[in-house]
């Protein structure tokens, strides 16, 4: 097992048994000279791996992030690979960030369509490697937070995800009001196309249920 320091490297598609330590983020070295590392040096301990392969970030133990850059979209779709084998982990839960620019912003729906809709994995877009860095700090420090109040966080509810709404509603006859709505009952775009029309349609009515149920599973 790679080691830096004292600390094992975190778990992976290809290295699964490693823990990132407590405010710390995992990063693949192949990101160590990068605008984006540097905006996270200062903040967060950084802890460097070269076994991370498909994975770029792990600001948690079971989060694991894939950074597409503005000149990877444009390209093309190699980074689709590394996506689809990070989707096959089912004990990580899978967030892909990507440059929204002038340049990219073209291949932006469809990367929606196929991260959130097809994959059902987190998709957030940011302006540039700085934004990036700002959310992964988040994510480290939202791990680190204690549980004061276990009975309290478990009665939460958890804010829609923007980017999960904004795909739900690229699902034809779909408005924000019943993609809301949906996502409220089901959770994610994954579980919504597990569902049943009956069930759908306690949310919708039968005929837009029909029409979600043949959308998702055609």
């Amino acid at each position: 097992m790679s080691k830096q320091g004292s600390f094992s490297v975190p778990s992976t598609p290809t290295h699964e048994r490693g823990r990132v330590p407590p405010g710390a983020i995992a990063v693949n070295m192949k990101w160590r000279d990068s605008q984006l590392v540097k905006s996270l040096s200062g903040k967060v301990r950084i802890v460097y791996d070269n076994q991370l392969e498909v994975v770029d970030f792990h600001p948690a133990n079971d989060t694991a992030v894939i950074y597409i850059s503005e000149q990877d979209m444009v390209a093309g779709t190699s980074h689709k690979k590394r996506i689809v084998k990070l989707r096959k982990v089912a004990s990580m839960k899978g967030v892909v960030l990507a440059e929204k620019t002038d340049m990219s912003q073209q291949y932006c729906q469809s990367l929606q369509r196929f991260v959130v809709l097809e994959l059902g994995l987190v998709l957030l877009f940011v302006t540039s490697p700085t934004e990036a860095a700002d959310l992964l700090i988040e994510m480290v420090l939202e791990e680190s937070k204690p549980f004061s109040n276990p009975f309290r966080i478990k009665r939460k509810i958890q804010p829609i995800d923007g980017s999960v709404l904004s795909a739900t509603k690229l699902i034809p006859r779909l408005g924000s009001v019943k993609a809301k709505a949906l996502l409220i009952k089901f959770g994610s775009i994954k579980e919504l196309s597990k569902a049943s029309t009956q069930d759908i349609a306690e949310v919708v009515g039968q005929s837009t249920a029909m029409h979600i149920y043949e959308f998702l599973n055609k």
